[in-house]
């Protein structure tokens, strides 16, 4: 019953944005309704992971473990989105930015792309799965290029069509998954609850076509290079507590629908094939992102190419695939939304104030917004995995399960660019934190929700680590079930 309130209390907030103009009622409004929201997704994990069961309604609905941990982080970042929302979008109307029209538009169009977001884990069917991710594409378009800017709207531009492209081929997968069942003679049905029982007696050629298909089409969406090139456009341009949910968790949306063909593949082909392409593109995204973060000025793209690297490390720790590799995969999952959902709240505040996204013309933000910067500086460590922030614990599972397979190589790869990676954030953010102050600059005082919003994730991205330690085994028994059953 739970699934239906996380489904239902956006599309709720979505008409009430379009009838009332009042902004910081709208605001307020959408904290509380997502606060339910997360608090609804919190007792459905709970029940699914205790009871180990699939809950299912009328065969469109279907939750098992791997659906409830999704909706779970994503309405995590929502919340927290919602929170920083409030006094982000208040401080535009204030600069005359964007007006109060503009502002419900803002809501509305924010929570049809939540609404769209919890939709995708939700759905049994596999091309309602598709339906739903094209549509947080063309959702979030509007708001990657909600100010109207020439960037913005080139931004949103350039991820309608490259996203469409992709979606392309991943439409094109799902009906030759379709008719890899269709010609068994079973059925003609999408659910996943009905292809995965049967995923052995399926054709394995077709089930091959089929899943590289899937992979380059959601890949784009996941931001896996080389299909990775909408991403730093449409993050740096987009609203600030966009750029979070883009980055947090619609990726992960696109990671989601991976595994879930993914699933079918390991039952069906073998585990070999889908570790194999998992890996490649891995460490291709791990490699080509770490060189973009090296010479990147703007950091708004620099943390989208953050995002293509922690992407790429979760795709290595599925394609690994032992128990410790994919548990940490799970919990990097998390750990990426919660961070970097943190620090492109921060990277909101300081584009506020300074106008700029370029790292050399930003200087002294810790004098300038005292709280954001610290928060910056605690997130720049919890972000690269320095210990002991959480991403260093999943980090650290997926290598230490890498060494424990004999992949000597992929664990080398892991360890150099993780370090190369540190050290040109240690380098970017050094000078923008503790610089001279620009003339002109004063302190500024920040908003309670923004504030607010950066304590929730925070105190999330510092007891993960700790949590998925002292419970690894509950951790490990998911990943097995889920993955290597």
């Amino acid at each position: 019953m739970e699934i239906f309130f996380i489904l239902g209390i956006p599309l709720l907030l979505a008409m009430v944005s379009a009838l009332i103009s009042r902004q910081k009622f709208l605001g307020l409004l959408n904290c509380f309704g997502y606060l339910v929201v997360l608090f609804l997704s919190a007792i459905l994990l709970r029940q699914v992971v205790l009871s180990g069961s699939t809950i299912s309604f009328l065969g469109f609905i279907c939750l098992d473990t791997l659906s409830v941990f999704f909706i779970f982080v994503i309405a995590v970042v929502v919340f927290a989105s919602a929170l920083y929302s409030v006094g982000y979008i208040k401080k535009d109307i204030e600069k005359g930015v964007i007006s109060e029209k503009k502002a419900r538009i803002y809501y509305l169009l924010f929570n049809l792309f939540c609404c769209s977001m919890f939709f995708v884990p939700a759905v049994n069917n596999l091309g309602m799965l598709w339906v739903a991710i094209e549509m947080t594409t063309l959702i979030s378009a509007f708001l990657v290029g909600f100010y109207n800017k020439k960037e913005s709207v080139e931004a949103a531009w350039k991820y309608i069509i490259i996203c469409s492209v992709g979606i392309i081929f991943a439409l094109l997968g799902t009906i030759l998954f379709s008719y890899a069942f269709s010609v068994t003679g079973l059925s003609k049905s999408l659910n996943w609850s009905d292809i995965i029982p049967v995923a052995h007696i399926l054709d394995k050629n077709i089930l091959k076509i089929a899943f590289i298909f899937i992979l380059v089409g959601y890949g784009t969406k996941a931001g896996l290079a080389p299909m990775h090139t909408w991403l730093p456009d449409a993050h740096s341009q987009a609203v600030a507590p966009i750029s979070a949910l883009l980055s947090g968790v619609l990726l992960k949306t696109a990671i989601y629908a991976i595994l879930r063909f993914g699933i079918i593949v390991i039952k069906g082909v073998g585990f070999a094939y889908f570790a194999h392409l998992m890996i490649l593109l891995g460490v291709i995204s791990l490699i080509l992102s770490s060189g973009f973060i090296l010479v990147q000025k703007d950091f708004k793209r620099l943390l989208a190419y953050s995002s293509i690297e922690h992407i790429g490390i979760i795709a290595i720790g599925f394609g690994l695939g032992t128990p410790l590799a994919c548990a940490g995969a799970l919990l990097h999952v998390f750990n990426h939304a919660v961070t970097k959902s943190f620090m492109f709240f921060g990277a909101g505040n300081i584009v506020s104030i300074y106008r700029k996204h370029n790292m050399h013309a930003i200087r002294g933000v810790i004098k300038v917004l005292p709280f954001t910067g610290i928060m910056m500086l605690v997130g720049i460590f919890a972000l690269t995995g320095f210990p002991p922030f959480s991403v260093f614990i999943s980090e650290m599972a997926i290598i230490i399960a890498a060494f424990a397979k004999g992949e000597y190589l992929i664990a080398a790869v892991l360890l150099v660019f993780l370090a190369v990676i540190f050290g040109a954030f240690i380098h970017h953010f050094a000078k923008m934190l503790f610089g001279n102050l620009p003339k002109g600059m004063t302190r500024l005082g920040e908003p309670l929700s923004g504030k607010l919003a950066f304590l929730f994730l925070g105190i999330l991205f510092c007891l993960s680590g700790a949590l998925f330690v002292l419970t690894k085994g509950n951790w490990i028994w998911v990943a097995q079930k889920l993955f290597l059953a």
